[in-house]
């Protein structure tokens, strides 16, 4: 081999390392933002006899829900703010202060005193831990995915889009898992009194090792040369008037094609485990349940995206969503049966279609967009999508149960979301979701 082969491997073998840990601490911040979600949900229960009255047990868990409600409610507005501060001073500067906010937000509740300790300062600061969480994750998912595609030089946007995904699973199979040993590994009385806590506090060294590793990697490219030319322009960059003057059809597409997915995410992360609890199965196997949705999730995320890369995102999201169209309602059947088995194949069904669609539509929130108001224009969308119809869901799934007596009731809820974005999907789809496959064909 030689000089000049051997400085190439090295340079290769660098680059290489380069990229993966710029996916790596893209996906460490999803890991902790989707745990303290997918703790938030699991423990619902447990959560809304600490910090709420006793006495109604639907009011209290309908508070609960309203704390995820408000943190979402108030994502859109936060990402007004850190939406642009991306595109101005960096997604890797917003990267580090999201991940640290979130995690504030997340490891407060674990040292909160409860209601029978404060009164009703005990769900007010619950509800401000919340809406500090809502803060920080408000960008963190699409500038991170963001954070990744500006990174890479390949043909593979939605393979990459399939591995944030992915990370969205594993930060519920955390929380889950974590739930789960704790519940199982200490008397009932203990757990409820002290243990609920120790899941929120594990926040804490999950963060410190993302802020470790996103304040080791470099800035994107594409950032920095945007940058260089917005400073030699002389001109003053206003990245979300831009986005919503000239991007807001992208948005609306973005927003309809994605509405389907995002309640069934937070139906997987905030309400199959209530919903299990509810129908009369024990707390610990409802936490098995939902263990196995997230421990299946990554695998249908990537083979989406793989899929979306080489076939059109068309395929994957007609199918998923279709799927959805016809198995929802049986879905919540199957967890009111009482047969446990049923119903745990039903979760892992929905779990697989819900990630399966997942790839091509973070192609579309974030890569819809030029660079110079990416982050703010997929900031909006995604956070406008989630909370007008992710958050809702559980709050409206709980409303729906208690007024029919079943579950199949937010199932048809969810059906007739999934049908206009299947309409998205036929008539109206992000031109940016193939655009890389076009290019590759083109040049073919």
């Amino acid at each position: 081999m030689t000089d000049q082969d051997t400085r190439r491997s090295v340079a290769t073998g660098a680059d290489l390392r380069s990229r993966r840990k710029v996916i790596l601490s893209a996906m460490l911040g999803n890991v902790v933002e989707y745990y303290d979600f997918g703790l938030y949900g699991t423990l619902a229960v447990i959560i809304s006899r600490q910090f709420f009255p006793a006495g109604n047990a639907t009011a209290a868990l309908l508070s609960t829900y309203a704390g995820v409600v408000l943190s979402y409610a108030l994502r859109p507005l936060a990402a007004i703010f850190l939406g642009p501060l991306a595109d101005l001073k960096g997604r890797r500067f917003v990267l580090l202060l999201t991940i640290a906010v979130m995690s504030v937000g997340t490891a407060g509740i674990g040292v909160l005193p409860t209601y029978a300790a404060v009164g009703i300062a005990a769900p007010v600061i619950l509800l401000f831990c919340r809406v500090l969480q809502g803060i920080g994750a408000s960008v963190e998912y699409t500038t991170a995915a963001n954070f990744i595609f500006e990174h890479e030089r390949g043909n593979r946007r939605n393979y990459l889009a399939g591995l944030s995904v992915a990370s969205t699973s594993v930060g519920p199979l955390l929380a889950t898992l974590v739930a789960y040993l704790v519940i199982s590994a200490m008397p009932a009385a203990a757990f409820n009194n002290w243990g609920w806590r120790i899941p929120f506090l594990l926040a804490i060294p999950m963060a410190l090792v993302g802020i470790y590793i996103r304040r080791h990697v470099e800035e994107t490219p594409q950032f920095k040369e945007m940058a260089e030319l917005a400073e030699a322009s002389k001109v003053k960059q206003k990245p979300f008037r831009t986005a919503v003057r000239e991007h807001w059809g992208a948005m609306l597409r973005a927003i309809g094609l994605g509405a389907g997915q995002r309640v069934g995410s937070f139906v997987i992360q905030a309400y199959f485990v209530t919903a299990m609890v509810k129908a009369g199965f024990a707390e610990n196997n409802a936490l098995l349940a939902s263990l196995l949705t997230y421990a299946i999730g990554p695998v249908p995320a990537i083979w989406g995206g793989k899929l979306a890369d080489r076939y059109g995102a068309r395929i994957p999201l007609v199918v998923g969503y279709g799927l959805f169209v016809l198995l929802t309602v049986p879905t919540f059947l199957a967890i009111g049966s009482g047969s446990l088995w049923l119903a745990v194949v039903a979760v892992v069904a929905f779990t697989f279609i819900n990630n399966f669609v997942g790839a091509p539509l973070t192609t579309a929130y974030v890569m819809s967009f030029p660079a110079e108001v990416r982050a703010s224009a997929s900031a909006l969308n995604y956070n406008i999508g989630t909370t007008a119809l992710g958050s809702t869901a559980g709050l409206i799934a709980v409303w729906l149960f208690d007024l029919t007596g079943t579950n199949a009731a937010f199932g048809w809820y969810m059906t007739a979301i999934c049908a206009v974005s299947i309409l998205v999907a036929l008539f109206a789809m992000p031109a940016a979701v193939d655009e890389q496959r076009r290019q590759s064909l083109a040049e073919a």
